[in-house]
């Protein structure tokens, strides 16, 4: 089994409020103190407010790595968002592993409950918006530091200040980053092959196997 850990700095939820001109997010999402209930459609307490866009069976829990935090920090220095976790709409804020580290199904413990690997997360005008910039999006894409996002595989609770620890690496030549570049960075013009062997994997969230159809 190949090792892997990740420490839970914070667990975060949050409810959809106006965010822009009658559009509404659940992005500014809150820490929440204690156990938390995992579902088969995510954290207990929290929601989505474009069901086309997020949640759902792939998209049921949103992580984004603290370890980046010091990058986003030299390149938007002073931003408020970034002095405490959450500034991504993330649910899980963790530290050490990225996407470079964790890869496409793998499976982690999140306390008694068990999640996997669905995709990456694909950043949209709400980011920018957030941030009162033009750029962070932008600066996703060609990064690769996406996020990531899991579905349940076993319900239970979780709480912050606890390890998730990998359990399971069925792909372990499919890192996220990779996959995101592939599909979202546009790397698909160089890996053709890569992107076709994407659109058959079954673990990959249904809508970035569309995508890697297309691609293809």
């Amino acid at each position: 089994m190949t090792s892997g850990c990740m420490t839970i700095e914070a667990i975060l939820t949050g409810t959809p409020v106006p965010f822009r001109e009658g559009d509404y997010s659940a992005i500014a999402k809150k820490p929440v103190s204690g156990p938390v209930r995992v579902g088969w459609s995510g954290l207990e307490g929290d929601a989505v407010a474009d069901k086309v866009h997020h949640g759902g069976w792939d998209k049921a829990i949103h992580l984004y790595p603290q370890d980046h935090y010091g990058w986003w920090r030299d390149r938007k220095p002073g931003h408020v968002l970034l002095d405490a976790p959450g500034a991504f709409g993330e649910n899980i804020a963790s530290r050490g592993m990225t996407e470079e580290d964790i890869c496409l199904g793998d499976r982690f413990t999140l306390g008694s409950a068990i999640v996997e690997v669905s995709h990456g997360r694909q950043p949209c005008w709400k980011l920018d918006h957030r941030f009162g910039a033009r750029d962070v999006m932008a600066a996703i894409v060609k990064s690769a530091r996406c996020g990531i996002y899991f579905r349940v595989i076993r319900e239970g609770e979780a709480e912050a200040g606890t390890p998730m620890t990998l359990t399971a690496r069925p792909l372990p030549q499919w890192p996220i980053a990779r996959v995101f570049r592939l599909l979202i960075g546009g790397r698909h013009k160089t890996e053709p092959e890569a992107v076709r062997a994407l659109a058959a994997m079954p673990v990959l969230a249904e809508a970035w196997r569309d995508r890697a159809r297309k691609l293809a």
